[in-house]
């Protein structure tokens, strides 16, 4: 885990979790090959094509950055393992670049909602 994620702070990542029959060398293809990733996830949505880190055959991280003013960055890092079933487990984190910028929260948080009284 890398030491920047902090489980312990609900707002420090947004983390989704899939399982897939294909490949764990197949799914990195995906991830790493820009052709393939371009399919997924274009380089119009990226702050640099290049990865920032990788970790090969296991972790890639990329920087976002929003189409629209105020222009915000965060990371985005794709962690790939074999599975039980000779699949692939493939984990998509999303980490804001600042403290103060906070990711939507993901639909089942089991998080209370805060509303405010009318």
């Amino acid at each position: 885990m890398s030491d920047e994620l902090k489980p312990d702070s609900p707002d420090a990542a947004l983390v989704l979790e899939f399982e897939f029959d294909a490949p764990p060398a197949k799914v990195w293809r995906a991830v790493t090959i820009p052709a393939l990733r371009e399919r997924w996830l274009p380089d119009c949505d990226l702050a640099d094509a290049k990865p920032e880190s990788s970790i090969a055959g296991e972790e890639v991280r990329y920087r976002l950055r929003e189409s629209e003013p105020p222009f915000r960055e965060s990371h985005v890092i794709f962690r790939i393992e074999p599975n039980e079933a000779g699949g692939t487990r493939f984990r998509i984190i999303q980490q804001t670049s600042d403290g103060q910028t906070k990711l939507p929260q993901a639909a089942n948080s089991n998080r209370c909602l805060m509303r405010a009284a009318a």
